[in-house]
């Protein structure tokens, strides 16, 4: 049997990278998928493909930093599907990167709303959703970075990723009576955009693969069978964790 069945989940920064991966494997596994990004076009392409496979999807294009679209996000889903059993919030962005003094204001409010006020806003619409569902899982995607390692320059990426792992806290204690189990999940180095984005040479891409024990970073479908577990009956008795799948960066020390 499929391990998501019947059920209904939302994928939000789902045009690429672990999002797609993702979507897509969320939907082999039996889930109804509401795939969720910026850029329409690409995501109309993947819910092609999710049905050309035999799969159900619906795109919403729009920005998650905006409360309608928040609630836009969720009422949607409920029209097609009926219901929200699993929602993957993935979205978010690397932003500028720096010493802090040098830092405008704006750069830092763009990654903070992008990356922790979208979670805020997300999870004021689906858990309402979820609770008439009869529970759930709720996953924030966050990362080692600020958990356990502080990276240079990078202050308000870590800030926001952290900040989701307390978001996850408080939520998993306020809702785990009613079924809603609520967890973040923390990627090591991996093969995306922003990744590519941060090492863009090969010089850079060597050095950050041997920061991992590992010696190697992640390819998006890795982490997302770590996203499958956390949304699956597989982790009925895992909440309020903030979940390491990050090839050994964070006690790597060679």
């Amino acid at each position: 049997m499929k391990r998501l069945e019947g059920k209904v989940a939302i994928v939000t920064g789902a045009s690429a990278g672990i999002g797609e991966a993702t979507a897509r494997l969320f939907a082999q596994e039996g889930a109804s998928v509401v795939v969720v990004a910026r850029r329409a076009e690409v995501l109309d392409a993947l819910v092609h493909a999710i049905t050309k496979a035999g799969g159900e999807a619906l795109a919403v294009a729009g920005d998650v930093g905006e409360e309608a679209f928040a609630r836009v996000m969720v009422e949607r889903t409920l029209a097609r599907f009926g219901r929200l059993d699993i929602v993957i919030n993935n979205a978010g962005i690397l932003g500028a990167m720096g010493p802090v003094p040098d830092m405008a204001l704006s750069d830092w409010q763009q990654v903070i709303t992008t990356n922790l006020t979208s979670a805020f806003l997300a999870a004021k619409y689906q858990l309402p959703a979820m609770l008439a569902s009869g529970g759930g899982s709720l996953v924030f995607m966050s990362t080692f970075v600020g958990h356990t390692a502080g990276m240079p320059g990078m202050a308000a990426y870590a800030a926001s990723k952290a900040g989701l792992v307390g978001l996850t806290q408080v939520l998993a204690a306020e809702y785990g009576a009613q079924r809603i189990r609520v967890n973040a999940l923390l990627p090591g180095g991996t093969d995306t955009e922003a990744a590519r984005e941060f090492a863009d040479t090969p010089e850079a891409q060597e050095f950050v693969a041997g920061l991992h024990a590992l010696k190697r970073i992640a390819a998006p479908e890795e982490i997302a069978h770590a996203a499958l577990y956390l949304a699956s009956d597989d982790a009925s008795f895992t909440t309020g964790s903030a979940m390491l799948v990050d090839g050994g960066v964070s006690i790597n020390r060679v």
